[in-house]
């Protein structure tokens, strides 16, 4: 079936965290690797992880380089410390099913050629998560509501399962670090789709445990999170010049869209909203991330 390394990143997200390691211990076929990538987490989540013992790879960052920083630690992590060939990644807030990984490793045995595989994505309510809509490639359709009986060619993938075999990671790299939060798997799994298609395996079901089953969205989102949005709209832009002609233009227009919709709200703060926003497309369009790549394995004990 092929040897696989889960890669999960975390940050004082304990609870959960706990959950999330549960679910992947009881997985069938079992994992190789256990990959935990831990964003400088306090003391409590430090001390959980380091009592698992061997049952995981523990990967403690000195600072807290965000979901994609993280997310580049863990791959990197699977290919210069492992010999698996299959690579699946996910946050902490995913928690997989025990039949999750069987479907995947099905699909890999049976079609050689591709880049990645994406899980459906749940609700905890097991309605599809918004946040993790897929769209089918070349068409108009997105996943939301369609009921996939068969794998199904996607445009891009999510980091809330999604696996990656060796050789891809190998030639096209790692998540980009600078990044730092949002769209960095979009980009990724992106990035991969120049190599081989990517694929929606619907009998792969995970649930995600968001606080609410929404998108994120700068017009209605908490003050305390809208900083960020100045990554999300940065990051968004330079993924989007690498799309196709196609894909940019409706990929611009989505940017304008809240653009229009967040300047006609009424929240106090639209101002400072709408300066964010302005600053992370102007950002983007000059944004020049570095690319790395990880380095051959050699020593299979190193």
């Amino acid at each position: 079936m092929g040897k696989v390394s889960a890669v999960i990143v975390t940050y004082n997200r304990l609870p959960m965290l706990k959950e999330a390691i549960a679910a992947l211990e009881s997985v069938e076929p079992k994992l190789s690797h256990l990959i935990v990538v831990d964003n400088n987490s306090d003391n409590d989540t430090k001390e959980y992880l380091e009592s698992l013992g061997e049952r995981i790879e523990y990967v403690r960052l000195a600072e807290n380089v965000g979901g994609a920083g993280g997310f580049n630690a863990g791959i990197r992590h699977f290919y210069e410390h492992t010999d698996d060939d299959y690579v699946w990644v996910m946050d902490d807030d995913t928690i997989v099913h025990q039949d999750s990984l069987q479907p995947l490793l099905a699909f890999a045995n049976e079609n050689q050629n591709f880049s990645f595989l994406s899980s459906n994505v749940l609700f905890t309510d097991g309605t599809p998560s918004v946040r993790n809509v897929l769209r089918q490639y070349g068409t108009f359709n997105t996943t939301l509501n369609k009921k996939f009986t068969k794998p199904v060619l996607v445009e891009n993938g999510t980091f809330v399962s999604v696996l990656f075999p060796r050789h891809i990671v190998g030639k096209i790299g790692l998540p980009i670090t600078d990044f730092f939060i949002w769209i960095d798997d979009l980009e990724y799994t992106e990035r991969a789709l120049r190599v081989a298609p990517g694929y929606l395996v619907p009998a792969s079901n995970v649930t995600h445990k968001m606080r609410s089953n929404t998108e994120d969205d700068i017009t209605n989102d908490i003050p305390e999170r809208v900083p960020r949005y100045f990554n999300m709209y940065r990051n968004r832009v330079y993924t989007m010049q690498k799309r196709n002609f196609y894909r940019r233009v409706r990929g611009e227009a989505k940017i304008k869209w809240d653009y229009m919709r967040l300047k006609s709200g009424n929240m106090p703060d639209k101002a400072e909203r709408l300066k964010i926003m302005r600053d992370g497309i102007a950002a983007g369009k000059r944004f020049n991330p570095i690319i790395e790549f990880p380095n051959e394995k050699h020593d299979a004990n190193s």
